[in-house]
């Protein structure tokens, strides 16, 4: 709906909570309880709860579309709108499942190879969340531009801005990798608790990580963004848990178990998926079955 801004304004003020709460409750400051782990769960709790409060009552106040009553619950609830929903939330909800399945699966792969390259799979987590997070933004932004261009009926239009959003993903996160590799000495300096050993291993996972958000650029754009927005959540699913399942799993698992290859590779190998998901990726957007308009179906 173009409203970034007050989605961003409301998580905003959910993570402060969760923040000052979390000062509060788990160490006890300022007269409350110190109830550690107990108290971060409890934290939140309350800030989410505030933040959907404070949100719904923003829309309610500013007379929203979005502030739904119980007559929009009731009259929403029919057998054709749900099976409508259900087509399209539950191949998306069951991709997600799989999706982080395969996350845990890599980990427990890593596992296989020794502790210490646990810990520098544990180091790369953050990184890797805070290096893809402008790429993720871009795909949902392109998400939005391309529904609307779809639900418009401009659908040459949308195939054309499709291609410049995977451009546009591609280019930026090259450009956020290169900053990574340059910066990526003061990036584990901040992780000191590491021994000489585990921060050697995690600066070569590190220059691995530099490759491998590059190669997730474009099927991240085509899978979360583009192809979605077209409702081709039965092709995402299908090819990512193709691409990570058939391929990317067992080739990790083979190097691990049975090979016996160093930590390093074995990371490595957890981004050989993307390279089959690009080809998939681009031959679906180039066939164009994923233009489709939600709105008439």
């Amino acid at each position: 709906m173009h409203k970034p801004m007050v989605s961003t304004l409301f998580s905003g003020l959910g993570i402060v909570l969760n923040i000052i709460l979390n000062y509060l409750l788990i160490f006890g400051n300022m007269g409350f309880p110190a109830m550690g782990i107990k108290g971060a769960a409890l934290a939140t709790l309350i800030s989410s709860m505030i933040e959907v409060l404070c949100l719904y009552l923003y829309l309610y106040l500013q007379r929203h579309l979005l502030a739904f009553s119980i007559a929009d619950i009731k009259h929403s609830i029919n057998l054709q709108k749900l099976k409508r929903f259900l087509g399209l939330s539950l191949p998306t909800t069951f991709n997600f499942l799989t999706w982080a399945s395969g996350l845990f699966t890599y980990t427990a792969i890593m596992g296989k190879t020794g502790e210490q390259g646990l810990v520098a799979l544990s180091v790369m987590t953050p990184i890797e969340a805070i290096s893809l997070s402008l790429l993720v933004r871009i795909a949902n932004a392109s998400a939005v531009i391309i529904g609307n261009q779809l639900g418009a009926k401009r659908f040459e239009q949308a195939y054309y801005q499709a291609i410049a959003f995977v451009i546009v993903g591609f280019v930026i996160t090259l450009i956020v990798a290169i900053a990574l590799y340059l910066m990526q000495t003061s990036i584990l300096n901040s992780f000191t608790s590491l021994g000489d050993s585990t921060r050697a291993l995690s600066q070569q996972f590190l220059t691995i990580l530099c490759f491998g958000i590059v190669l997730r650029s474009v099927p991240t754009v085509l899978v979360v963004g583009v192809l979605r927005a077209g409702g081709d959540v039965k092709f995402c699913l299908y090819q990512d848990m193709s691409t990570q399942w058939l391929f990317g799993i067992p080739i990790s698992a083979i190097a691990a178990i049975s090979l016996g290859f160093p930590a390093h590779w074995v990371y490595a190998l957890f981004f050989i998926e993307a390279i089959f998901k690009w080809f998939a990726c681009i031959h679906r957007l180039r066939s164009k079955k994923w233009i489709n308009n939600l709105i008439e179906k």
